[in-house]
């Protein structure tokens, strides 16, 4: 686990344990407990995922059956033993032998150094899932808080509806408005309370898969989530060498290479031994012993066998192996095309949501809030009519959650671009979702 523990340290700036023992699940546990006493940050989260995450724990397995695998392949060959008796009337037979592959003996050396660049290719995937689990709990993390913040934004804001559509109520029993106008009112306050339904189910929906992810069942399903998205930050991250920053720390790639290497070992050992590929030499030992004198003699020597190429030659082994060599080699370059690809479109991402998100908490927002100031001044000194302050209230609330899902688009934006850059897989199709906007689509229509 040194690698993978390293990388979630340097990488991730928290802690990957693999839970073996008793001890170990104890105290994983005191440390999600603690974790679940307060508001779950993004950080948090992902500490539990890493902690907690049985589909985690079951990669971390995998490694430790590859360390296994390893140390078995880099062992010595096992020496054979037989015995054999044979009985005839005349005289008792007695055989022992002992027999090694010496050809698996004399390539051990190769070998093993295959199966350690295996196991370190074994270790980096496991790196690569702890890196996955924590950009998708950071997701999850974001969408969660994004879609209950916008909850209670359009909480607040069906009360406000509720009132003005009474309003309009009893204004329409004293004829003071006419009945059109009253049904405008009224449909606002339903059309909002249908989305605050929609928007509550979709929190739901998406605290249940942050809930997954990190592993909680039973009580601890209570776990609090913060009101709000982190702010944003006022300065972004300058990458001007973002294409080589990721080819240098993407861990995926960095195993590709591994097993690249690998197999580069195991087509040189193919082809050395393409002719010959077994050779075993054992020692003898016969003793025999005549039943009717009782004279007893023995013998001993050694016995070679070997493999002769008569039809095959070994030319479909190695072929094999070269083409296995040459594939991985082909997926190797294209893995670092798309890395790239990943890579600046990332940053692109992050920047541009940065660019947005700031514009709605810079400009947008402080602007509506003018326009409503002045508004409601201007109708409590009667100089408009009520139905002008809840046109504009209809556009606050629409500015308001088209700047939370802002938000929440740049940290998705953010966890993209690390994944990008260290590996863990990236999130295709979630720029086209993020601009889903149920919550905010029925106020556009006023």
């Amino acid at each position: 686990m040194d690698t993978v523990t390293r990388f979630a340290s340097t990488e991730l700036k928290t802690d990957a344990v693999a839970v073996r023992t008793a001890e170990d699940a104890k105290l994983a546990r005191s440390k999600i407990e603690e974790l679940l006493t307060r508001p779950l940050t993004a950080d948090g989260a992902v500490q539990i995922a890493l902690l907690n995450n049985r589909g985690l724990q079951a990669a971390f397995n995998d490694l430790f059956i590859a360390e296994a695998t390893a140390l078995e392949q880099s062992l010595p060959p096992n020496p054979t033993f037989s015995i054999a008796r044979l009985a005839s009337r005349p005289e008792l037979e007695l055989e022992r032998q002992v027999v090694i592959n010496v050809l698996a003996l004399a390539t051990l050396p190769v070998r093993s150094d295959i199966a350690r660049e295996r196991f370190r290719a074994a270790q980096l995937r496991a790196a690569e899932n702890v890196a996955r689990i924590a950009a998708e709990t950071r997701r999850a993390y974001y969408r969660a808080v994004g879609a209950q913040q916008t909850v209670n934004l359009l909480a607040q804001s069906q009360q406000a509806a509720l009132a003005t559509a009474q309003l309009a109520r009893r204004l329409g029993e004293t004829g003071a408005i006419n009945k059109l106008d009253q049904a405008r009112e009224q449909v606002f306050y339903a059309e909002l309370t249908g989305q605050l339904a929609t928007t509550r189910q979709r929190a739901r929906t998406e605290r249940e898969r942050l809930t997954r992810l990190l592993g909680l069942w039973g009580n601890d399903l209570d776990f609090r989530l913060p009101g709000a998205l982190p702010a944003i930050p006022r300065q972004v991250q300058t990458l001007l060498l973002v294409e080589q920053e990721a080819i240098r720390r993407r861990v995926d790639l960095q195993m590709a290479r591994i097993e690249l290497g690998a197999l580069a070992k195991s087509l040189g050992l193919s082809r050395a031994t393409r002719f010959i590929n077994m050779l075993e030499i054992g020692g003898r030992f016969d003793s025999i012993r005549e039943r009717e004198s009782g004279e007893r003699f023995s013998r001993t020597g050694f016995e070679a066998a070997i493999t002769i190429p008569i039809w095959d030659f070994g030319e479909a082994r190695t072929q094999q192996a070269e083409q296995t060599y040459l594939a991985a080699l082909n997926r190797l370059a294209d893995k670092a095309v798309t890395i790239r690809s990943e890579a600046r479109d990332g940053y692109r991402s992050y920047r541009a949501t940065h660019t947005i998100a700031r514009h709605y908490v810079g400009e947008v927002l402080p602007l509506r809030k003018i326009i409503s100031d002045e508004l409601l001044l201007r109708y409590n000194a009667m100089q408009i009519d009520v139905f002008e302050l809840l046109a504009e209230i209809r556009q606050r609330i629409t500015a308001h959650v088209a700047a939370i899902e802002a938000q929440r688009d740049f940290w998705l934006a953010d966890t993209d671009l690390g994944a990008a850059l260290i590996g863990g897989g990236t999130a295709p199709g979630d720029a086209g979702a993020r601009s889903n906007a149920p919550a905010s689509s029925g106020a556009q229509e006023h």
